[in-house]
């Protein structure tokens, strides 16, 4: 299958991610050819995650149930708007001593996708000097595949 024909979608369970879901099924709609992976990346616990007793284990099991549930909504979504579940896979990722944005643009790389979809999320400057900023991360890199960043649905 051919990059342009493989979508690869940020998700999780913001608002920001939902609008980007739904657009991407409105535009899917009408391309049958298309492949969609939805993609949910969490990131290492907060610093203090084990001091407070938790266990990388337990993290990560929480995780991969949010996951999971954020996964079923994105697919009543998708089946919807009329996408095939056939075409629509799903990949959860431990973002391990990466940012999201590291992690995001490794999988892009290796399932060759051509197009990336993300919900721009606001962010304050100091969020983002200390933690990056996804769509920012993804305009400065997209080199050789197309990146989409769907704001909010505000009126």
């Amino acid at each position: 299958m051919a990059a342009r024909e493989k979508l690869l979608i940020a998700v999780d369970e913001t608002e920001t991610s939902m609008n980007a879901l739904h657009y991407v099924a409105q535009m899917a709609r009408g391309m049958e050819e298309m492949s969609i992976c939805l993609l949910h990346i969490y990131p290492e616990p907060p610093p203090d995650f084990y001091l407070k007793g938790g266990t990388l284990a337990s993290y990560r099991e929480n995780q991969n149930a949010k996951a999971e549930r954020v996964f079923s909504q994105a697919m009543i979504i998708l089946e919807e708007a009329g996408v095939n579940k056939d075409r629509v896979s799903t990949d959860n990722r431990f973002a391990e001593g990466k940012t999201i944005s590291e992690e995001l643009l490794a999988v892009r790389s290796e399932g060759d996708f051509g197009t990336v979809v993300v919900g721009k999320r606001g962010v304050s400057r100091t969020e983002e000097f200390l933690f990056g900023s996804i769509s920012n991360a993804l305009a400065q890199h997209s080199v050789n595949f197309t990146t989409w960043i769907v704001g909010n649905d505000d009126h």
